[in-house]
């Protein structure tokens, strides 16, 4: 299984690391799913971070933006019974400089520790996301129907995926009327099913233009 941990420790290389990368992790009770992107002239970095529970519907939505490695801008919804969307913005010496959190329809500050969390969370992302790219590790997207995958660039694939993955497909498709969204990992270590959803993530997977 490919997690993060693993990655940490993959060969080195010169050349500069592409400016937009998909990858994505297992994690606790679900699937993360990032897609970053690199400004080497700005010292940019900008990254949607995408969890999906096993169970439920309480997707979260989040984007990151940093500026020389410090978190600047974060704005996160999330979906579900108790939906909310999180804005939270702060200057060059870390302050905040704006922040709400809005709950049907009511707007709130955040405590001291929930930014504090905030920034913590973005920190670990970013190095994540590093750390995952150090290690080739790109996530895939496609559609699954009829026993054929397609990614979402068009190419018909064949993806290595263990028993336990094909299993977990076969056993989704067989309770599908339509095709069936598909995430999964490739990187030196191996290929990982990382996500079956009755969703067409090609919809609205992030691009380069539009981060």
């Amino acid at each position: 299984m490919l997690t993060a941990v693993m990655l940490a420790a993959c060969s080195s290389h010169t050349k500069a690391p592409p400016s937009f990368t998909a990858s994505g992790y297992i994690a606790d009770r679900g699937a993360v799913r990032l897609w970053r992107k690199d400004d080497q002239a700005r010292q940019a970095t900008t990254i949607i971070s995408v969890f999906s529970p096993y169970k439920g519907d309480n997707t979260v939505v989040t984007r990151y933006e940093f500026l020389e490695d410090d978190v600047r801008q974060i704005n996160q919804t999330q979906s579900g019974v108790h939906p909310q969307t999180v804005q939270i913005r702060f200057d060059a010496q870390g302050n905040t400089s704006f922040m709400q959190r809005l709950r049907t329809d009511q707007r709130e500050s955040l405590t001291t520790d929930a930014l504090a969390l905030y920034q913590f969370e973005a920190k670990r992302i970013l190095d994540t996301s590093q750390t995952l790219r150090a290690g080739k590790v790109i996530l895939i997207q496609g559609q699954w129907q009829h026993g054929v995958l397609t990614t979402c660039q068009g190419n018909v694939v064949a993806p290595d995926f263990d028993r336990r993955a094909r299993a977990w497909l076969a056993a989704r498709a067989k309770h599908s009327t339509g095709q069936l969204g598909v995430a999964w990992l490739e990187a030196p270590e191996g290929v990982q099913l990382l996500l079956v959803a009755n969703e067409n993530f090609c919809h609205w997977q992030p691009k380069k233009q539009g981060m």
